[in-house]
């Protein structure tokens, strides 16, 4: 069996500001590298052979800390995972979308890289790690939309409904009828 944890990274600025971050470059604030180092301990109390991450600074910053933590590497960075692109949203806020475009600025054409298109190209580089180290315990630190996206891809029917939260742990295992979830959204390393 293939195991993968898929972790949101650590909080940003933009996260407590509500802004949109999609493609946005953004690094890890005070509280997130608290969060990346409480998601570090809590894994260090268990298996894992690689650590992969996403392109972006939050995303890698999270995975750095936790390779330092499990005494890995980090095995490679992903563009595949990145987070999916917020178009003309990126930066925003509820209030200034809703100052820029109205109340119905979900309905508008703004840029915005659609679910489908997360789906397939999460899913595939998930898909395409998981081959790469079959019967190994494989850590993803991403984004909370990516991740979602993705996991309607690779588990059909799992409800992604809930946001993920920051340093949230999801573990999929795949096995010989395809993959399922054992764990979601999972934060009890913050409960402490």
């Amino acid at each position: 069996m293939t195991r993968i944890g898929l972790i949101r990274h650590g909080s940003t600025a933009w996260n407590k500001e509500g802004r949109i971050q999609g493609h946005t470059d953004n690094p890890l604030d005070e509280e997130g590298l608290q969060q990346a180092e409480a998601i570090a301990e809590r894994l260090s109390g268990e298996h894992w052979d690689y650590i992969y991450s996403s392109d972006l600074l939050r995303a890698r910053q999270t995975a750095e800390v936790i390779a330092a933590k499990l005494g890995l590497q980090v095995a490679g960075v992903i563009p595949g995972i990145r987070e999916m692109n917020g178009g003309l949203l990126e930066g925003t806020t509820e209030q200034e979308r809703v100052e820029r475009w109205g109340t119905e600025w979900k309905s508008l054409d703004l840029g915005l890289e659609s679910n489908e298109s997360g789906k397939q190209r999460g899913s595939k580089a998930i898909e395409e790690i998981a081959l790469k180290h079959p019967g190994h315990n494989i850590l993803i630190v991403s984004h909370g939309a990516i991740l979602r996206s993705s996991l309607t891809g690779l588990v059909p029917g799992l409800d992604v409904s809930v946001l993920l939260k920051n340093t949230s742990i999801t573990r999929i295992v795949k096995g010989d009828n395809g993959w399922t979830c054992e764990l979601y959204n999972c934060v009890k390393h913050m409960e402490s």
